[in-house]
């Protein structure tokens, strides 16, 4: 079973993230951040992976630490889980439309992390949550989990919707790439033979 924990410990931030890959999308999600948690009950949902975070942050100050954190430590719990990636897709994209709205999310789970975005929001918060922290969460996820991570919305015009079609567009993304693929199972793929910098 691909798996893992990660506790992640700051002066500012208190996160634990349980995630398995191979799950059906069941999710237990309490960061404080309202919005953030429908997201990432997205994510978990539309991946099919198993997630369960519990971040406790300086929410009296900020979201940013919280939203940081919560992202580095998604990330570290993937590494961890993927292992030395054997026989992964490796590969993962997506169109993710909602309503007026479509995104497209691209991946390569390489060990080189990198994020393209390619997203801008007329309002500057949604619930309680500043629309600019929506990169920065990305961010954080992709160079801990060692991806390289392109997200880009094509149109739209409710930034709930914009926003949301991006957490689902990187779900289905996530689960086309941490898959085994049947045919190389017990390979690297990569003809260096390992993926990493």
């Amino acid at each position: 079973m691909r798996q893992a924990e990660i506790q992640r410990t700051t002066g500012e931030t208190s996160v634990f993230v349980s995630l398995t890959l191979d799950g059906t999308g069941r999710y237990e999600v309490s960061t404080g951040i309202g919005f953030l948690d429908h997201m990432l009950e997205q994510l978990s949902r539309h991946s099919l992976i198993d997630l369960k975070v519990e971040a406790k942050g300086d929410l009296h100050i900020d979201q940013h630490h919280t939203t940081e954190d919560t992202g580095i430590a998604i990330g570290e719990a993937l590494a961890k889980a993927l292992g030395d990636k054997r026989g992964i897709t490796r590969f993962g994209s997506a169109y993710s439309p909602m309503d007026e709205t479509l995104s497209r999310v691209a991946m390569d789970i390489s060990g080189r992390p990198f994020l393209v975005w390619k997203a801008e929001f007329s309002m500057p918060r949604l619930g309680e949550m500043d629309t600019e922290l929506f990169q920065h969460w990305f961010h954080s996820f992709a160079d801990a989990a060692g991806i390289t991570l392109h997200v880009e919305n094509l149109y739209g015009q409710n930034n709930h919707h914009i926003i949301e079609s991006i957490f689902k567009g990187l779900a289905r993304a996530l689960r086309q790439a941490v898959e085994i693929d049947p045919r190389k199972a017990d390979s690297i793929p990569s003809t260096k033979g390992t993926l990493g910098g």
